[in-house]
């Protein structure tokens, strides 16, 4: 099989292990666009630019793709083959014209649904209990192109969308490798999407974390653990102080003579009132300025305590 030279637009855990994949197989990587690391760096995501360093690999951060100084010199890479790797802006058409072979994408999401931003925080969040990577084609239009390959991962009941994004990245891997020869000998099956099953989710922001206890009880566990670490979190300002949660569970409780918000001490454990009349186990919390704490302790530090392991007292 002819050697392609493959132009890459990697950021993120995907990017960062997708990469590493075509470099680890002897592909013949001809550039690729990232983003600048943050300062101080960061744990997650893994550096794409330290990878590309590591390796040699000519690397371009934070590019301007309105510069026509840019798509000149990106068409002077000369690509046969261009994958994107949770590249977060829309490339224009120009590159996507470039290669010979195409021009791929891969997002963790089952497409068409959840096209858009964080696919793994809105399938956790929505309740989902499964999602995957899948590799398109790549438009104009994000997340839209005929499908190549797709391959899904589950979501269990209480994973956090750290731990299904990182099944998602090993998936992501292995549709690649699976798809890899088919797409540089130009032979790569494909399929239209349904239209009709499509649908997008927005950018979230950290303001989005704010929990509404009106909701039912799993759709505030949803939320939590959709954007618990490496995330900004959900929080309440329904304690004490502004308060935010990390960990929660579903104990299955009903709440009696309670309203949604109102947090609850049983047993050495904090659970709060939701709207449907269910608990939320809060386990891991932490007040604005102060250090994360078990609900023990944050019981211990607010002299808050059931003395009779029957009967619970609500925090005021």
């Amino acid at each position: 099989m002819s050697e392609a030279r493959i132009l890459v637009f990697a950021y993120s855990d995907v990017g960062h292990e997708c990469l590493r994949y075509l470099l680890d197989s002897g592909e013949h990587i001809a550039a690729c666009y990232t983003y600048s690391d943050p300062t101080p760096p960061l744990a997650w995501p893994p550096s794409v630019f330290r990878l590309c360093q590591e390796h040699g690999v000519p690397v371009f951060t934070d590019v301007d793709w309105k510069d026509p100084h840019e798509i000149r010199r990106a068409g002077e890479l000369l690509p046969d083959l261009i994958f994107s790797f949770y590249y977060r802006e829309l490339l224009p058409r120009e590159i996507l014209l470039l290669p010979r072979l195409g021009a791929f994408n891969i997002h963790g999401a089952l497409l068409p649904k959840y096209r858009g931003r964080a696919p793994v925080n809105w399938a956790v969040l929505e309740g989902e209990t499964r999602t995957g990577a899948t590799l398109h084609h790549m438009t104009e239009r994000a997340d839209a192109g005929d499908i190549v390959d797709a391959e899904a991962v589950p979501i269990g009941p209480d994973e956090t969308s750290i731990e299904v994004q990182r099944k998602v990245v090993g998936a992501a891997v292995r549709v690649l490798a699976r798809q890899l020869p088919a797409l540089k000998a130009g032979t790569a099956p494909r399929r239209s999407q349904y239209p009709s099953q499509a649908f997008t989710r927005g950018r979230r922001s950290p303001e989005d974390g704010k929990i509404d206890w009106n909701q039912p009880a799993k759709r505030v566990h949803d939320l939590v653990r959709a954007v618990t670490h490496p995330f900004p979190g959900a929080f309440t300002d329904t304690f004490p102080e502004k308060t935010w949660i990390w960990k929660t569970g579903l104990p299955g409780l009903s709440a009696h003579d309670a309203y949604p918000g109102q947090p609850f001490v049983h047993e050495n454990r904090l659970m709060v009132c939701c709207g449907d009349d269910h608990y939320v186990d809060v386990i891991v919390l932490q007040p604005e300025g102060g250090p994360e704490m078990t609900a023990a302790q944050w019981i211990l530090a607010h002299s808050v305590y059931s003395p009779d392991p029957k009967a619970g007292k609500t925090v005021s």
